[in-house]
């Protein structure tokens, strides 16, 4: 199954994560298939950059967001 999650980048106590797409089965940081958007919760507000193209698409081909990230879609959206 595929899954769009979230993939931290950041370093310690300085989160940032990659919103990616990739197999239910790799581990967080691990093998992806693609990169679709970014997420900076150290800015005020906190920044969200989605490719809607590409999450369309992705959705539509039956890849599974994961809750935090069904939740940045719909903020990204508004």
């Amino acid at each position: 199954m595929v899954k769009i999650r979230l993939q931290r980048v950041g370093k310690k106590k300085a989160p940032f994560y990659h919103i990616v797409v990739a197999d239910s089965k790799s581990p967080r940081d691990g093998k992806i298939i693609e990169q679709i958007g970014t997420y900076d919760p150290m800015t005020k507000p906190s920044t969200i950059v989605l490719d809607n193209e590409k999450v369309l698409t992705w959705i539509k081909n039956g890849a599974q967001p994961t809750q935090t990230v069904k939740a940045l879609i719909a903020k990204a959206t508004k």
